[in-house]
């Protein structure tokens, strides 16, 4: 049962910042920090995760992190509005005779609603939403947690670019809203749909809706009339959401996009049982759709919500997921196949692909950059509410290390939106000039300037020094969370600082170098490219020693473990700056592109680095203008900016120790498990 102090507990007020006012025109498309806590439910994962054991609610309790921490944590995600809503959970059971599973659960905001229909004073359950909201266009900011007339509420991070029908100017989460209203209160459709406002299938569930759904989202919604909870996030796990499952420690279940930021302020022993508990408190949620149908316990009247994850229905989306290339092994005779040649001079050789093959890829990229950019009115909001200095200042930036493909990125970006904008191009070092990222950014922004001189390149140059980032480094390792080794730390620190965008410009005709601060809401990032065209230096190790059909293995789990390795983390990095990272290359569109391509076309692993890796992209690159950027080899951010070097040296004392030690994988406390 939840605690009394719980129960009469006022819902925090819906806020958003005063300069925010309504110009207008039109609703707001926005990026959003969610989360959910769930108390006095006892949640059953025994579908799950059979071996888990159910935990009964246990009050009082000492929780390791408050629901004010975690809103700490959303508003830095969302710092335009802040708003929460609670779901109370009670019996209708005026019969004393009544046995537990007869009685009806039924939910309202406030306790004289649930006293006013019978249901008594004992509160069995409670789900506390909040939603902290970015605003990225429009000026009448749609706050959340969204409710509607049938008790239902949501919050939603996400954007939609296909799946569900949106005019121009409605706004992504409130017509997902009208949409799951209008689904059955069925958990699925498999077997026979007992739901009375179905009619036997022929209204769409949650998991079909969701299905269908084209972008990155992650969602937490509670649909009254069945009583049951849904969350989940999207099938390459683009948006972030973590989970804890109830625990001894914490009977809660909670769901949030991060961390919050007291979850690695304290240095415990690494055998200490505290920091056991809190280090391995959260996880990733693994992509996909999940339900908790919510209902009384037989045994000792309580409230029991049973876990249930639901396959995707859609017949592409599930295509994708399984990521099978009907063509790895090329035949003994391809070679003599028609090839077009593609004669590079700069490099004394001669690349082969099929006909129309990287234009095939060069289409999908840039319909995915601009699905990600001109589909919205990102411009003139940013003008309207005051954050730029100049009237055509830059709305979207690229994370840029003038390699291969941030060179792509910000080419498309070019074509994809107005030259009159600014665009801005952040790049990261630790090692000032010397850094091989600065070096080849700033190469990579004159080869800009030649095939778009219309256009204003803002490059961004941004410098840091890692002995000096002591209060930033404890800030990051609460956002990489779960993550906690140190290349995710590396990588964590270096997309934070590159996200904010604070740094130094060369203006003028003598090249004065001022101060300049990216104010850009959107950061395009190349995340995905690597793994679907043989980028890494592992697949050419896999396929040395296994040829194509080891190759195809080696990049299949990439892409089916990025969101657990890559992609969560990147989110509630860049989102902790108060900006919306999106991924061109994971568009549906491109990943399908992609495999429609033979692998062989994808790379040519014999041949050098900086030539058949990402040989497809690299002849994207080529069509694009981008000669230069065509040939250079692959190199991470960690090492490009040189975080890896300094972080070597600072926790191991040098370079040479750090490799004998398998740096990058050493986890930085506690247990790996």
């Amino acid at each position: 049962m939840v605690r009394e102090t719980d129960c009469r507990r006022g819902e925090r007020e819906r806020t958003s910042d005063k300069n925010r006012k309504g110009l207008g025109i039109g609703n707001a498309e926005k990026m959003c920090g969610i989360s959910l806590i769930v108390s006095g439910i006892k949640i059953d994962l025994s579908i799950l995760l059979p071996n888990h054991t159910a935990q009964y609610p246990q009050f009082p309790q000492p929780f390791l992190f408050s629901e004010e921490e975690i809103t700490a944590a959303l508003r830095r995600r969302g710092p335009d509005s802040l708003g929460a809503k609670t779901v109370n959970l009670y019996f209708n059971n005026n019969n004393l005779f009544d046995e537990p599973q007869s009685c009806a659960v039924k939910s309202f905001s406030d306790e004289e609603g649930a006293l006013g229909n019978g249901c008594g004073n004992r509160l069995y359950g409670e789900l506390r939403f909040i939603g902290a909201t970015l605003q990225l266009r429009g000026v009448n900011p749609v706050i959340q947690p969204l409710t509607d007339s049938f008790h239902n509420v949501l919050v939603y991070n996400g954007e939609i670019f296909g799946g569900i029908d949106l005019s121009s100017d409605s706004n992504d989460t409130e017509i997902l809203m009208q949409s799951l209203a209008n689904c059955c209160s069925c958990t699925s459709h498999e077997g026979r749909c007992r739901s009375p406002t179905c009619f036997e299938g022929s209204r769409e569930s949650v998991p079909e809706l969701l299905s269908r759904i084209r972008g990155p989202w992650a969602l937490i919604y509670w649909q009254d009339s069945s009583k049951t909870l849904w969350f989940g996030r999207d099938a390459f796990g683009r948006r972030s959401l973590l989970v804890h499952w109830p625990t001894h420690s914490d009977s809660r279940l909670l769901l949030s996009s991060v961390s919050p930021l007291s979850s690695n302020q304290q240095h415990y022993d690494i055998d200490d049982e505290k920091a056991k508990v809190e280090l391995n408190f959260w996880e990733e949620l693994a992509c996909g759709v999940y339900s908790i149908s919510v209902s009384p316990l037989e045994t000792d009247g309580h409230l029991i919500g049973k876990v249930k994850k639901h396959e995707w229905t859609d017949t592409e989306l599930k295509e994708l997921t399984k990521w099978e290339r009907t063509s790895v092994e090329p035949h003994p005779d391809i070679l003599s196949l028609d090839f077009k040649k593609v004669l590079t001079i700069e490099q004394g050789i001669v690349q082969s692909t099929r006909l129309g093959t990287s234009h095939k890829v060069l289409k999908a990229l840039r319909e995915s950059v601009k699905r990600r950019t001109t589909l919205n009115r990102i411009y003139h909001t940013q003008v309207l509410l005051g954050n730029h200095k100049r009237d055509k200042s830059a709305p979207i930036a690229v994370l840029f290390s003038g390699g291969l493909d941030s060179m792509i990125i910000a080419a498309l970006l070019h074509q994809c939106v107005d030259s009159e904008y600014e665009i801005d191009l952040l790049n990261i070092s630790f090692d000032g000039e010397s850094a091989p990222d600065r070096i080849t950014a700033r190469a990579g922004l004159n080869e800009l300037q030649k095939i778009a001189s219309s256009r204003r390149w803002n490059l961004v140059e941004i410098d840091a020094d890692l002995p000096k980032l002591t209060s930033e480094t404890q800030h990051v390792m609460s956002l990489i969370n779960p993550a906690k080794t140190y290349m995710d730390l590396n990588i964590g620190i270096a997309l934070w600082l590159a996200a904010r965008g604070d740094g130094w410009l060369y203006e003028g005709t003598h090249c004065e170098r001022v101060k300049y601060k990216s104010e850009s809401r959107i950061l395009l990032v190349g995340s995905g490219a690597d793994e679907q065209c043989a980028g890494y230096g592992r697949h050419k190790t896999k396929f040395r020693n296994k040829s194509w059909l080891g190759l195809d293995e080696e990049m299949k789990l990439d892409m089916q473990r990025i969101w657990k390795r890559n992609l969560g983390r990147d989110d509630r990095i860049i989102a902790d700056n108060g900006k919306e990272a999106r991924f061109p290359f994971l568009d549906e569109d491109v990943i399908k592109t992609l495999l429609d391509i033979p692998l062989w076309e994808i790379a040519d692993l014999d041949q050098p680095s900086g030539v058949g890796d990402k040989k497809i992209l690299r002849e994207v690159a080529r069509l694009l203008g981008l000669n230069e950027a065509a040939t250079l080899p692959k190199r991470a951010i960690q090492f490009g900016s040189r975080i890896a070097r300094e972080s070597n040296r600072k926790n191991f004392g040098s370079n040479r120790a750090a490799n004998q030690a398998s740096a990058g994988s050493v986890v930085i406390y506690g247990s790996s498990d």
